[in-house]
């Protein structure tokens, strides 16, 4: 499925999650299309627990004594089932294309980024997204429309 079908299922869901379909097609759709033009494909792979709870990862950076919640995401299923050294049965990795993920990621208040590993060669570099500036960028998208719905602010 290419990023426009993808967009265009997240719009006609809209009422799903509440949110008005204009604003998800004018406001909501154009950045998350703005971040997946960032990456190298249409779906990855992400690790649920069997509750189907997505795994957060505690990242700690000693220098700046902080500690930031991130979500993997993998280009297969291999680099999901490796990427920790050894197997656990108790997780599995689920496919996900890239705009649900996005969309996903903005409404996540627990987690602070997402990290899509794009090569299955290095799994310890990453392309970064960052929750906070994601919504930050859809909320200006959100007040360029000229009025907030409620539900949204």
């Amino acid at each position: 499925m290419n990023l426009e079908q993808q967009l265009e299922i997240i719009i006609q869901d809209a009422a799903n999650y509440g949110v008005p379909a204009i604003v998800v097609e004018q406001a909501i759709a154009p950045v998350l299309k703005l971040f997946a033009d960032q990456l190298q494909h249409l779906e990855y792979y992400v690790l649920q627990n069997l509750a189907e709870d997505w795994v957060l990862t505690t990242i700690t950076n000693h220098q700046l004594q902080q500690d930031k919640k991130v979500i993997y995401a993998f280009v297969s299923v291999q680099d999901a089932a490796t990427f920790q050294g050894k197997i656990n049965p108790d997780l599995m990795a689920m496919p996900i294309s890239v705009i649900q993920l996005l969309f996903r990621l903005f409404s996540l208040q627990q987690v602070d980024s997402i990290i899509f590993l794009e090569d299955s060669q290095n799994l310890s570099r990453g392309i970064e997204i960052k929750r906070d500036r994601l919504a930050e960028l859809i909320q200006q998208q959100i007040q360029q429309l000229g009025s907030i719905p409620p539900n949204i602010a």
